[in-house]
C-alpha cells in the first residue's frame, strides 16, 4: 500500500512540476512584452510566447499521461479478471525482418524461439531477409532450411520493413502475426499463451508488450530509460483512449484485421501508421506492460541517432498523413478529442525535443543581445540592485534552470538514478539537430537515407570521424561559446552564463561521436 501510495505522489510532483515550469514560461513571456520598446523586441518577445505556449502544450499533455498511466494497473486487472485459458491453439506466425544483420545473432534469436510455449505444429517461423550482401543472404538461407524456418528474401527494399511484412503475408496463412526484432531474445516463452486470449473480444487488434534492452554501459542504460519514460507512462495513457502504439515488435496482430486494413502502411514507421488505421476501422488495441523479450543494447551513438532519424523522419511522415486521413468521415470512424490529441502529441513529440530545443536557443541569442534589461545585468549588479526587472531576470534564469533539472529529478523519482536523468537530457541536445533535419527532409519528401563518415577496414573512430559527423553541430556550439563569452565580456551575467551552459550541451555531439562511435 505504501509504495501505491508513494506511486502516486511521485506522479503528483512530476504535474507540479511541469506545471511550475509553464507558469514561469509565460511570465517570463509576460516580462519580455512588458520590456521590449521596438518591433525588434516585440518580435523576439512574441517568438519566446509562441515557443512557450507550444512547451506548455506538451507539458500539460505529459502530465495527463503521467497522472492517467496511474490507473492502467486498475483498469488492466479488470480485463484480466474476465479472461478465459486458451482452449483452441490457432495458428501464428512469427516473423524477424532483418536487412544485412550479423548472421550469429540472427540464428542465435530464431533458434530461440522454439522455446516459446505453444504447440510447435501450430507455431511458424518466417525469416524476411531485405539482406543486399549475398553471403549474409546466403547463410540465412542455408540456416532456414536446416531449421525449418521459412525463408523469405526480397530483391529491392520497397516498402521497407512494411514492404517485407506485405510480402510474407501473400506466403502465409496463420490466424495471428507475432513480431520480433532481428535483436531481440526471447526472455519469457509465455508469450502467445499471455496474449491471445485478449483476442476473444472479437474486435483485438494486436496486442504491444513492453520493449526493453539489455543491460550495457551508462550510455546505452540511459537510451533504455528513455525509452522506459514511454512504455511506463505513455503508452498505458494512451491504452486508456484505445491509441496505444504498435511499437513494431514484440507484439502480436489478428490476421483478420491485417487483412480488412490492408496490411502494414508503408512508410519508414509502419507501427506507428498501423496502430492508426487498427483504430480507424474501429479496432481495439491493448498494451500488456511485461517484458518477454530483450533486445541489444545501442552502444554506438551513430546507431541511436540512426534510429533517432528514422523515428522522426517517420514521425513527420505521419503528421502529413493524419493531416489528410485523421478526418474521414464515411465507412471510418471520427477520432475522439483525446485520441487526436494523442496522435498530434505523438508525431510532434520528437520534433517537439529538437526543434523547439534549436527555436528556444535561437531566441536565447536573440534576448541576450537586445536592449532588454537582462543585456545589462552584471554580477556586480545582482548582489547589489533591487528591482522589478532583476526579480524578473531571476524569474527568467529559473525557467531555464528547472528546465534543466526537471528529467535529472524524474528519472531520480521514478528509477532511482539521477546520472542517466542527467544523460537522457544531455542526448536530446546531442540529438537536436540530426531530428531536426529529418523533420524537414520529411517534410520536403527528401530521402529518408541517413549516412555517416565511418572508419575503414575496422578501424576506430577517432575525432576526425566525430568532427566530420557533427560539422554543424559543433560550429554552433562554438558560436554560442563565443557569444556567451563577449556576453560575459560586457557584463552580462545572466545572458553570458545562458549562452555559455546552451554551448556546453550542443558540443555533447561531438563528444558522443568521439566517445561511442
Amino acid at each position: 500500500m505504501m509504495d501505491i501510495l508513494k506511486d502516486y505522489r511521485v506522479r503528483l510532483i512530476s504535474i507540479v512540476l511541469f506545471m511550475v515550469l509553464t507558469a514561469l514560461g509565460l511570465l517570463f513571456s509576460v516580462y519580455l512584452f512588458m520590456d521590449s520598446a521596438s518591433p525588434y523586441t516585440y518580435m523576439v518577445a512574441s517568438l519566446f510566447l509562441i515557443l512557450t505556449l507550444i512547451s506548455g502544450f506538451f507539458n500539460i499533455t505529459t502530465s495527463y499521461w503521467y497522472y492517467r498511466s496511474y490507473f492502467y494497473d486498475k483498469y488492466l486487472s479488470k480485463i484480466q479478471k474476465s479472461l478465459k485459458p486458451v482452449r483452441r491453439f490457432p495458428s501464428v506466425a512469427i516473423a524477424m525482418p532483418v536487412f544485412n544483420e550479423n548472421p550469429e545473432t540472427v540464428k542465435k534469436n530464431m533458434l530461440r524461439m522454439r522455446y516459446m510455449n505453444y504447440p510447435k505444429s501450430k507455431l511458424r517461423c518466417y525469416l524476411l531477409d531485405d539482406s543486399t550482401d549475398p553471403e549474409i543472404a546466403g547463410e540465412l538461407e542455408r540456416f532456414c532450411s536446416r531449421n525449418g524456418v521459412v525463408y523469405l528474401h526480397r530483391s529491392d527494399r520497397k516498402g521497407f520493413k512494411a514492404g517485407a511484412l506485405n510480402n510474407m503475408l501473400k506466403h502465409s496463412k496463420e490466424e495471428f502475426v507475432a513480431i520480433f526484432d532481428y535483436d531481440e531474445y526471447l526472455t519469457d516463452p509465455n508469450f502467445i499463451m499471455d496474449t491471445l486470449p485478449y483476442f476473444d473480444d472479437k474486435r483485438m487488434s494486436y496486442i504491444q508488450t513492453e520493449k526493453s534492452y539489455s543491460k550495457g554501459t551508462i550510455f546505452s542504460d540511459s537510451i533504455n530509460l528513455f525509452d522506459a519514460f514511454f512504455f511506463r507512462f505513455i503508452q498505458p495513457a494512451r491504452a486508456l483512449d484505445n491509441t496505444a502504439i504498435f511499437s513494431g515488435s514484440c507484439g502480436i496482430i489478428k490476421r483478420s484485421a491485417l487483412d480488412v486494413i490492408g496490411g502494414f502502411p508503408e512508410y519508414i514507421i509502419e507501427d506507428t501508421f498501423f496502430s492508426f488505421e487498427s483504430d480507424m476501422n474501429e479496432y481495439r488495441s491493448l498494451y500488456l506492460p511485461k517484458i518477454y523479450a530483450l533486445g541489444k543494447p545501442i552502444k554506438k551513438f551513430s546507431e541511436l541517432a540512426k534510429q533517432q532519424w528514422r523515428y522522426n523522419y517517420g514521425d513527420t511522415q505521419f503528421l502529413k498523413y493524419f493531416a489528410s486521413n485523421g478526418s474521414r468521415s464515411g465507412e471510418r470512424k471520427s477520432l475522439s478529442p483525446m485520441s487526436t490529441i494523442d496522435y498530434i502529441s505523438h508525431g510532434f513529440g520528437l520534433n517537439y525535443i529538437s526543434g523547439i530545443l534549436l527555436l528556444f536557443t535561437i531566441a536565447s541569442i536573440l534576448i541576450v543581445f537586445s536592449s532588454f534589461p537582462i543585456a545589462h545585468f552584471s554580477l556586480s549588479n545582482i548582489l547589489v540592485t533591487k528591482n522589478i526587472n532583476l526579480q524578473l531576470e531571476i524569474l527568467g534564469f529559473t525557467v531555464f534552470f528547472i528546465s534543466l533539472v526537471m528529467p535529472i529529478m524524474l528519472t531520480k523519482l521514478y528509477f532511482n538514478s539521477a546520472r542517466k536523468g542527467l544523460m537522457v537530457f544531455i542526448i536530446n541536445f546531442a540529438l537536436a539537430f540530426v531530428r531536426t533535419k529529418a523533420g524537414l527532409s520529411a517534410f520536403l519528401n527528401l530521402s529518408p537515407k541517413l549516412k555517416w563518415v565511418r572508419p575503414k577496414d575496422g578501424r576506430r573512430w577517432n575525432i576526425t570521424h566525430a568532427i566530420k559527423n557533427s560539422t554543424l553541430e559543433t560550429v554552433f556550439a562554438a558560436v554560442l561559446l563565443v557569444l556567451g563569452a563577449s556576453a560575459l565580456v560586457v557584463d552580462n551575467f545572466f545572458g553570458g552564463m545562458w549562452l555559455l551552459w546552451y554551448g556546453i550541451l550542443y558540443s555533447s555531439t561531438l563528444y558522443f561521436f568521439y566517445k561511442y562511435g
